[in-house]
């Protein structure tokens, strides 16, 4: 007996392409991140998980060890990070206003324009950081140790740098306006076009003397 002959007609044909189609939905559907949720239609950005430590607005890591961690761009606003370990992390453009990372390492750390208004590194170890272009206004950033840091063009307004270590960092274009530099550090720091505009300078060793 001969076996029914498969239709080829446009009807089959029709029922083939849905097939594929729907295979390939099935395929992008598992492509997508597994901490992706779909609200509203949208596609929330992933979560980024290092070493146990959940990376979000107002995360809550503090001694998290995020040694290297690749953080471009994430949102890590409100976010405890007091006492983490993030050296040589890389946080370019990423959002850490009002952020709390007193006492956290940061050594060697890429925070190109880094967006950290009103964020707290007291203490903090910040040698050899890069945040040029960074936007630091009213940070409190007092006994951190920046030595050898580089913040050209960044913008400290109204921070508190009281006690700081800048020795030999990269202020070219920084902008102090109402900075707080109570008995900072600036020795061999490059100063052009620096300005100091409203800030206290008292006791600040190698500050300009003319503003």
């Amino acid at each position: 007996m001969r076996a029914p002959e498969r239709s080829t007609g446009p009807g089959a044909l029709r029922g083939s392409a849905w097939r594929v189609l729907g295979q390939a939905l099935c395929l992008a559907a598992l492509a997508l991140p597994a901490a992706a949720q779909i609200v509203n239609g949208v596609a929330e950005p992933e979560v980024t998980i290092v070493n146990g430590c959940h990376l979000w607005p107002y995360a809550q890591c503090a001694n998290a060890d995020l040694r290297g961690a690749n953080l471009v761009g994430k949102d890590l606003h409100g976010a405890d990070l007091r006492g983490a370990r993030m050296m040589r992390a890389n946080l370019r453009s990423a959002n850490l206003a009002g952020a709390l990372l007193d006492g956290a390492d940061l050594t060697g750390a890429m925070a190109f324009s880094l967006n950290a208004p009103g964020a707290s590194f007291r203490n903090a170890s910040m040698a050899g950081i890069n945040l040029e272009t960074s936007r630091l206004m009213r940070a409190d950033m007092q006994g951190a140790d920046m030595r050898g840091a580089s913040l050209e063009a960044a913008r400290l307004n109204m921070a508190n740098l009281a006690d700081v270590v800048l020795v030999d960092a990269d202020l070219q274009e920084t902008k102090f306006w109402g900075t707080n530099l109570k008995n900072a550090k600036l020795e061999r720091a490059i100063l052009r076009f620096t300005i100091f505009p409203d800030a206290n300078l008292e006791g600040c060793s190698g500050c300009p003397t003319d503003w």
